[in-house]
């Protein structure tokens, strides 16, 4: 039966159950069945009066309310006692309509009728009763079978609450550590190694001094090496054999890679982050002291001095046993202004009370080496046996004349070993001198004239710079612009930040895109020069031997290269993009960012690269400077203790038209867009 039509059977009754029980009350004479009746008559409209309230608050079509329902059904227990009831009111009223008015009602009723209508009622209570229980065992077993379901579900439950607690944690404990410090160098560890022919390096993981510094508390080693000789990729194979071989969680190991292209970056602070950054993005239960200098500074914009980074490394490195830091290229890190002394000077402070293990690489500079005095000592150098292991790696890149001749491949290696004497790099510049060579007549002149000794490194970029030369006219022009964008740039630029530059055009609104080169084909007219880091995307000279060969050529190679990269800078500012007004929050400034690869570049650098040219590059400087879109635009004095301030474009071209280009020494020239 409706859930609804029961409630409404029910209401029914309550009416006619009030009507009677008012009759029963006003029976002259009454006598103790009349009285008997009415106690019972109330006691059932009672049990209906808080049935009628249970199916209105609760779902009357659960299963719990099964038997309450079938208390409705046709000349169910509700019909009886309703006929009951007009039994009562019928013979008390004379067939159900009043007495005349002042006439009392009279109790009409036999004994034998009463217990009848007693049982009825009686009857009707125990069956309301029986629903009841019936409904509640029903409702008790959905809470039990309900309770179960919740039961096994909770285990899951409790799960993924802890894996949204623990995706929280980890997102602030990722945000802290980009905080601290933005360097990449586990992604360079990863490029490096992945370099790595599989064998080399063997000679120095077995040496007894680095053997004996694995072992020795407080141990420093110091690697010097001449250029070339492959001190990076001895350094990141160390580091790979310390991350393996490390099996405790309470030993560190941290490293830094110096590039002489980020010196502004990387100064003692830089550094030193990097170094806690490492030690702690892995276990984020020891980056309270990180986390403690990120609520301190992040919210008011500032960043952690020296010595509270420092502090904060000394917590770190107290919650290990032991911490291994590897330092490469010690002479690509700056020390005009004290950044490698502050260095070395914070590690060995922390030596004194840690197990502070230290190894560094660098060139034989005097400065460096009185660094280490009394550190042990072990000199890299390509050994023979890695040479000719890198050549046989390097066999599939040559030409098929020396793929076919096993006996020409044994000459080459035996050649290359001879004429490299300990240098890597020159192994990789006379390999790649074979790149073109295809005949074994020409391989075999080649090998005669490798050079030897110090001149050798030289000369194997001299014959590289002609092979250049010796392309197609849009090869070698393309391929000469890559080189000084490389050799130029204030910083390392990223596959797509260089790609963007070349495809500008003078003159030009807006970047086309047709015009942007491949990365491979820059990687092939370019001679070997040029790497791409694969996990960072940054594209780089092959050594830092080959930016101090361009350095020396440069004015007389490509003369025409930084009139070329300020000008590309101050059209790519210019563009039509840039002129629709300021970005009116961060989001679409980084979305702006993200959507114009060079911006970011361009934007930082463009001062410092005109002034070079102050004279030639004035036009188009005074120009840029002038046009209505620096208003929105703002520049960051190169003063770390500076605001930023608004640059007042008239009051810029004030001091170019009066020549005084000076002014952009004095500026990094950051435009972020308001």
């Amino acid at each position: 039966m409706d859930p609804l039509s029961v409630a409404a059977s029910i209401i029914a009754v309550l009416q006619l159950s009030a009507k009677v029980l008012g009759y029963l009350n006003d029976v002259k004479d009454a006598s103790k069945d009349r009285a008997k009746c009415a106690v019972e008559a109330l006691n059932v409209h009672s049990l209906l009066l808080n049935l009628r309230f249970r199916l209105e608050e609760g779902t009357a079509g659960a299963p719990w309310y099964t038997a309450v329902r079938a208390l409705g059904v046709e000349n169910g227990p509700l019909d009886q006692f309703k006929q009951a009831l007009e039994a009562l009111q019928t013979t008390m009223t004379d067939g159900g309509q009043l007495q005349q008015v002042g006439k009392a009602l009279v109790w009409k009723f036999k004994k034998e009728e009463i217990a009848g209508i007693l049982v009825r009622i009686e009857r009707l209570k125990a069956l309301v009763g029986i629903a009841l229980q019936m409904d509640h065992f029903k409702l008790s077993q959905a809470i039990k079978d309900d309770t179960n379901v919740l039961r096994t579900h909770v285990p899951a439950i409790h799960s993924r609450v802890d894996e949204i607690q623990q995706d929280q944690v980890n997102a602030k404990h990722s945000k802290i550590m980009g905080w601290i410090s933005p360097t990449g160098y586990p992604a360079q560890q990863s490029d490096i190694i992945g370099r790595r022919q599989k064998g080399t390096g063997k000679w120095f993981l077995d040496a007894p001094e680095f053997t004996r510094w694995l072992g020795e508390p407080k141990g420093t080693l110091f690697c010097p090496g001449i250029p070339g000789a492959g001190k990076t990729m001895v350094a990141a194979i160390a580091i790979d054999h310390l991350l393996k071989s490390v099996q405790s969680s309470l030993v560190g190991v941290a490293y830094v890679y110096c590039n002489y292209k980020a010196q502004e970056e990387q100064d003692a602070s830089s550094m030193l982050a990097a170094i806690v950054k490492q030690l702690v993005q892995g276990r984020p239960s020891m980056a309270e002291p990180v986390a403690r200098l990120h609520k301190q500074h992040a919210d008011r914009g500032t960043k952690p001095s020296l010595e509270e980074i420092f502090g904060a490394l000394r917590e770190v490195v107290a919650k290990y046993s032991t911490v291994y830091v590897v330092i490469d290229a010690l002479d690509e890190c700056r020390d005009s202004d004290g950044t490698r002394s502050q260095l070395l000077a914070r590690l060995k402070d922390l030596q004194v009370g840690q197990d502070i293990c230290i190894m560094a690489t660098a060139r034989f500079i005097p400065e460096i080496e009185a660094e280490f005095q009394t550190a042990m000592k072990l000199e890299i150098q390509a050994s023979d046996e890695d040479v000719r292991r890198y050549i046989a790696g390097q066999t599939h890149r040559l030409p098929r004349c020396i793929q076919r001749d096993p006996a020409l491949q044994a000459t080459i290696q035996d050649k290359l070993v001879e004429a490299v004497d300990g240098m890597f790099l020159l192994a990789r510049l006379h390999t790649d001198s074979l790149l073109d060579k295809r005949t074994v007549k020409e391989v075999k002149l080649t090998l005669d004239r490798l050079s030897k000794g110090s001149a050798a490194l030289n000369d194997a970029y001299n014959e590289t710079i002609q092979r250049i030369d010796g392309q197609l006219d849009g090869d070698k022009e393309r391929a000469k612009k890559v080189l000084s964008w490389i050799t130029y740039a204030r910083r390392p630029l990223t596959t797509t930040e260089l790609c963007c530059a070349l495809a500008v055009e003078p003159d030009e609104a807006e970047l086309d895109p047709e015009n942007m080169p491949d990365v491979e084909d820059l990687l092939s007219m370019c001679a070997g020069l040029i790497i791409v880091d694969q996990e960072s995307a940054i594209v780089r000279l092959v050594h830092y031997t080959t930016q101090e060969y361009f350095e020396r050529i440069r004015e007389t190679w490509y003369s025409s290269a930084p009139l070329h990269i300020a000008s590309a800078c101050l059209t790519y500012l210019s563009f039509d993009l840039f002129k629709t007004g300021s970005c009116s929050s961060d989001k679409e400034f980084k979305e702006r960012l993200e959507e114009s690869k060079f911006l970011d570049y361009a934007a930082k650098y463009w001062g410092e690269h005109v002034v070079k040219v102050e004279s030639d590059a004035c036009t188009l400087a005074c120009s840029f400077l002038s046009d209505s879109c620096l208003l929105s635009f703002r520049k960051y004095l190169l003063d770390p203790q500076s605001q930023p301030v608004i640059v007042n474009p008239s009051f810029s071209c004030i001091f170019l038209n009066a020549k005084n280009l000076n002014l952009l020494k004095n500026l990094r020239g950051v435009l972020i867009t308001l």
